[in-house]
């Protein structure tokens, strides 16, 4: 096998391509250094010319994907605008997709036991897609009075747990559970079970 990652000028990247791809294979613990090597087509050595040791290249594997998720998140709340409500759904429903699109990044950002505080840059990504969220719960909680608003730290929380749960139960094939109906359904009425609770949606009839 030809050394790509020399050749393309780019060996750090062949690196994590190689790390998400065994990450979605094996999973974050499954897999060791000389495999992503061998993969990317270079030495094990080489990879400590990048990389401090398999945590830092899951964890960039995992700055790489909150900034596509964060990226994710902003098209899907920009998609729903000027509705608040409507951009608060849409940013549920593009977790989903994104972990359906990208399993290797949503492995190494969520399963992996990295912290988003490894680096500043993993940080600051993490907060950045976090922040889009927070906004969308924001927008959507002005209607409430002040006294009975609650945080959008806490609403968007709740939704990203939510979300999370519909993630890991039932649209990640974890043996043993089968949805009992579309993973999107889940979602969409666990959202609008919350939002009725807090007011921002008429009750069903």
């Amino acid at each position: 096998m030809g050394k790509r990652g020399y050749h393309h000028g780019n060996l750090r990247q062949a690196l994590v391509d190689a790390a998400l791809r065994l990450i979605e294979e094996k999973g974050p613990t499954g897999f060791t250094l000389s495999e992503a090597a061998k993969l990317a087509g270079v030495t094990p050595a080489a990879v400590y010319r990048h990389f401090a040791g398999r945590e830092d290249l899951i964890a960039e594997a995992a700055r790489q994907g909150y900034g596509i998720f964060a990226d994710v998140m902003q098209f899907a709340y920009d998609k729903g605008q000027p509705s608040a409500l409507a951009a608060f759904e849409s940013t549920g429903r593009a977790y989903l997709a994104f972990a359906r699109r990208y399993p290797g990044h949503y492995i190494a950002m969520f399963e992996s036991g990295i912290s988003v505080n490894h680096s500043p840059d993993l940080a600051a990504i993490s907060a950045k897609a976090r922040g889009v969220l927070e906004k969308a719960a924001s927008d959507l909680s002005q209607h409430i009075p002040p006294e009975k608003r609650p945080p959008p730290q806490m609403v968007s929380s709740h939704i990203w747990a939510l979300s999370h749960g519909v993630v890991e139960l039932f649209a990640r094939n974890s043996p043993g559970t089968r949805a009992p109906f579309p993973p999107e359904d889940l979602l969409e009425s666990g959202i609008g079970i919350y939002l009725r609770g807090l007011g921002l949606l008429p009750p069903d009839n």
